[in-house]
């Protein structure tokens, strides 16, 4: 029949405690992504789950002083609903590794695996680290601790059955190299290399004693250990077993999107299993960074974890999901602020995207009797515009590359935002008609084109957004992103603010000072070094969608400024301009340079503007 099925994983959570933002970014991202094959038309299986077996969940259960069965069901019950129904994840399967379902897959590849030769009844004698249910030699530690988490680790000795993992270490080798794709990013599958490059020992994989988990065939005095029955889960969930037409359509899976802990699990331990079961492995695996609260990893078992629920009832989903998404480079670790998130939901949503579409909504409104005008006639950069953003969040999507999507997005918004500054539609109304329609059209048509971009993103905005525009219909196709002339006599329906500001203040920010706390004494504004200087150079900085790196001279010599003012300025117009600069601003790094002052500006609703000289004066030329 052939595979026609795009299959993607998020990691099965262990449900020992409800579960945190870090386990919310991982979710929203492979929802995000399934939301997009689904909307390139492809046919999409999309699973996530429970990790519910081991040692932890024991022992949690009997401190709860309930079975094991039901200190899981109560919390995959919360991830279920309301967690992932109010974060919108779209999922397809949920798995359970306590299902009947799954129990039959482990027991069966236990005795394939059993019966070739690849298990094998031994002794094992090592550390163990209870918070990451692994065994490890001694050769592994760090410190005498768990080189994963950190963390101690104590002595076992016990009867196990054992997984020949050493047996295909070779292979496990050459595969890595010879598919470059199959471990990304480059870093993760670097490290993986690196460890390989240590050796493998064979791979205990069951426990005596503990009585919750899945017995061994014929030995039921041991339970095959979470590994071994975790990530068999990926091959329940498709069907193996119980339903080979299904299997057939969509293993093997094209993605397992996996927290960088876990990579090791996933790309060495699962597809060597795999290689024993004789099966193909999955396409990619792609590990990405944490969500770190200061230079911390955010963790149940460190007490930092931020409640996504408390989030959302306070700044909405769609916030939530954009910061997640925006704000964390896919791949590398990101630091979580609840100020960062503000500040995305006030720049990126409401300043930007809400003030383009109250700003089209109105001039549609005012100009055009509430009615969307046909193209007439000049220039229509914002179609190069809209294709040529597709075409980069298109290509950003296909490299899981989440954040750069959204980037691609908000340039487009902000090449909008200026298409009204240049065009200034309030005057053509009054001396071309004719140019006018078009302006009006292309810009809520771009705003169209929008909604389309961040559907699988944003869960609300974009069919409100679409309904501002005369729109009922939400986004069903790719195809929809093209542009062309959809809303031509759709009346336009205002609404209200796509994303209201949020004030800091009231969100528990220290309050304001008082008149008498926030006077400054003039002695103090002296030692503000406020210079005129001249832009000569001017660039964008790449990977940063608000800065620009500006090369200026003071008087004395260059310096280079990092200034967050792209939205509003293209590098060239900068060039040869006077400023004001803080001359003596301790100096900062900013994406890797190192700016040395501040530029002054005034900014008020979307709008800034550059503080500069009303007569040119040299460079130097003090400011008071």
């Amino acid at each position: 029949m052939g595979r026609s099925v795009y299959y993607i994983t998020t990691p099965i959570y262990y449900p020992s405690d409800n579960l945190h933002i870090g386990h919310a970014y991982t979710t929203v991202a492979a929802d995000a992504l399934a939301r997009y094959h689904r909307l390139k038309g492809e046919a999409v299986w999309f699973v996530t789950g429970t990790d519910e077996h081991g040692m932890k969940i024991k022992k949690r259960a009997e401190e709860a002083g309930v079975s094991p069965q039901a200190f899981v069901d109560q919390i995959v019950a919360f991830i279920r609903d309301p967690l992932w129904k109010r974060l919108g994840i779209s999922y397809d399967d949920f798995i359970r590794t306590t299902e009947p379902r799954h129990y039959r897959v482990v027991q069966h590849l236990f005795t394939r695996l059993q019966e070739q030769g690849d298990i094998y009844k031994g002794t094992y004698e090592g550390w163990y680290c209870l918070p990451d249910e692994t065994f490890w030699p001694e050769s592994k530690l760090v410190n005498g601790n768990c080189p994963d988490c950190g963390r101690p680790v104590e002595r076992v000795r016990q009867e196990s059955y054992f997984f020949r993992l050493s047996r295909y270490q070779e292979r496990m080798r050459r595969y890595i190299l010879d598919h470059p794709e199959f471990i990304q990013p480059v870093s993760r599958r670097n490290e993986m290399l690196g460890f390989l490059e240590g050796g493998l020992e064979d791979l205990s994989i069951s426990r005596t004693g503990l009585g919750w988990g899945i017995p061994v065939p014929g030995d039921p005095e041991h339970v095959i250990y979470v590994w071994f029955d975790a990530l068999a889960n990926y091959l329940t969930a498709a069907g193996y077993l119980s339903d080979p037409e299904r299997f057939a359509r969509t293993w093997p899976a094209n993605l397992h999107l996996v927290g960088k802990e876990i990579v090791r699990f996933h790309t060495i331990i699962w597809p060597i299993m795999l290689m024993a079961l004789d099966l193909p492995l999955p396409e990619r695996v792609f590990g990405h960074g944490w969500l770190l609260i200061g230079e911390t990893k955010m963790s149940k078992s460190r007490g930092n974890a931020v409640d996504p629920l408390a989030l959302i009832d306070r700044y909405g989903v769609d916030a939530v999901r954009y910061y997640l998404l925006r704000e964390v480079p896919f791949g590398a670790d990101g630091s979580y602020t609840e100020e960062a998130l503000i500040l995305r939901t006030n720049v990126d949503l409401a300043n930007d995207l809400g003030n383009l579409l109250h700003r089209t909504v109105a001039m549609v409104q005012r100009f055009a009797d509430g009615i969307v005008p046909a193209p007439g006639s000049g220039p229509r950069p914002l179609a190069e515009a809209c294709a040529e953003a597709t075409r980069a969040w298109e290509a950003a999507m296909d490299r899981l590359n989440l954040s750069d999507a959204l980037s691609a997005a908000n340039g487009l918004v902000r090449v909008a935002n200026r298409f009204i500054e240049d065009e200034q539609p309030w005057a053509l109304a009054r001396r071309d008609r004719d140019r006018l329609g078009t302006v009006l059209h292309d810009l809520a048509e771009t705003l169209r084109v929008l909604s389309v971009l961040l559907t699988p993103f944003l869960l609300e905005a974009p069919g409100r957004l679409r309904a501002q525009l005369g729109l009922d219909a939400p986004v069903s196709a790719m195809g929809e992103a093209a542009f062309g002339t959809t809303l031509v006599g759709r009346t336009v329906r205002p609404g209200p603010p796509l994303f209201p500001r949020i004030d800091p203040a009231a969100e528990g920010a220290p309050p304001a000072p008082t008149s008498d706390e926030a006077a400054l004494d003039i002695a103090d504004f002296r030692r503000v070094d406020l210079r005129v200087a001249t832009v000569r150079a001017a660039s964008v900085v790449e990977g940063a969608d608000r800065l620009l790196r500006l090369t200026v001279f003071d008087g004395e010599r260059e310096r280079t400024i990092v200034s967050g003012i792209r939205a509003h300025y293209r590098p060239e117009e900068l060039i040869g301009r006077q400023v004001v600069l803080v001359a003596n601003l301790k100096p900062a790094v900013l994406r890797g340079i190192r700016s040395e002052g501040m530029l002054l500006a005034g900014s008020a609703g979307g709008e800034l503007a550059l503080v500069t000289v009303d007569r040119p004066l040299p460079d130097g030329a003090k400011v008071q």
